[in-house]
Order: C-alpha cells, then structure tokens, then sequence
C-alpha cells in the first residue's frame, strides 16, 4: 500500500476538498500547533498543547495558558514585534547617520 499522505501531510485527512490555499495553510498552523515548543519557565523543548489554549511543560510540569494555536501570549507576540520594529528603527537611524568618507 502506499503512502497516502506524502506530499498533503497532516492535512490529507481533508482530502481533495476546500482547496490548496487553504489545506496549505492548515497544514502550517497544525503542524506548529503540534510540534515542540519552548518551556517559558524550564527553557526545555518540552511544552505540548493539551487543549485550546492550555499548555503543559512535559519536563517540569507547569500549566499556562496562552494562545490556540500557539504557546505564546497575544501580549508576548505584541511586545516582540514591537521590539524589532524599534531594532530595525535604530539599526536604520545608524546606518544613516554615519559619515560618508
């Protein structure tokens, strides 16, 4: 028997319905959603999704809640993005202000 799943992946199970976009797109949040992730408190690739929302450390055991599909907080996502955009203003603001020779 073959594989049936080879190049769809996890998201074979919807077979040949709702189109590529958007079977792609699942593919890539369910795949996250599944994977290994780093523990906020032990800083082990441990963490693994026990419900919508609801996280769990597999090596030190803490809970927390965060996003669906992610172990990150809206507020963490926020704060990041906010701090590259700043890095990327000040990297810009050097790389201009230095004297031409």
């Amino acid at each position: 028997m073959s594989k049936r799943t080879a190049k769809a992946g996890i998201s074979g199970k919807l077979g040949a319905r709702y189109g590529v976009v958007v079977r792609n797109r699942v593919k890539a949040i369910e795949e996250h959603q599944r994977a290994y992730h780093e523990c906020p408190n032990c800083h082990h690739m441990s963490v693994k999704r026990v419900a919508a929302g609801i996280w769990e450390c597999r090596h030190c055991g803490t809970k927390f809640a965060a996003e669906a599909y992610s172990p990150r907080t809206k507020k963490e996502s926020a704060a990041e993005a906010a701090l590259a955009k700043s890095a990327a203003a000040a990297a810009a603001k050097t790389a201009n202000s230095e004297p031409a020779q």
